[in-house]
C-alpha cells in the first residue's frame, strides 16, 4: 500500500479497514473500496483530507501495488 498523500509505502494497520502513514502522519481507512484521509490534530480529534483528493486518486486499487 502506498500513501496517496505522499507516496510512501511505510504504513502501518491500526485497526479493522484503517491505516497510518509514519512519514506523513495521515490516518486512512478504507470504506467501500474508497480511502478516507484524516489528519491527527494536536487535540487527537481527526480533520478529512478527502477534498484536497480526487475521487481516482482515493480508489483502493490505485494505492496497492
Amino acid at each position: 500500500m502506498q500513501c496517496p498523500n505522499c507516496n510512501c509505502k511505510d504504513i502501518g494497520k491500526i485497526g479493522t479497514n484503517q491505516y497510518y502513514c509514519w512519514n506523513c502522519f495521515v490516518e486512512m481507512t478504507i470504506t467501500k473500496g474508497k480511502l478516507s484521509l484524516h489528519q491527527v490534530e494536536e487535540d487527537g480529534s481527526l480533520s478529512s483530507l478527502d477534498d484536497l483528493f480526487e475521487d481516482q486518486d482515493l480508489q483502493i486499487e490505485n494505492v496497492i501495488q
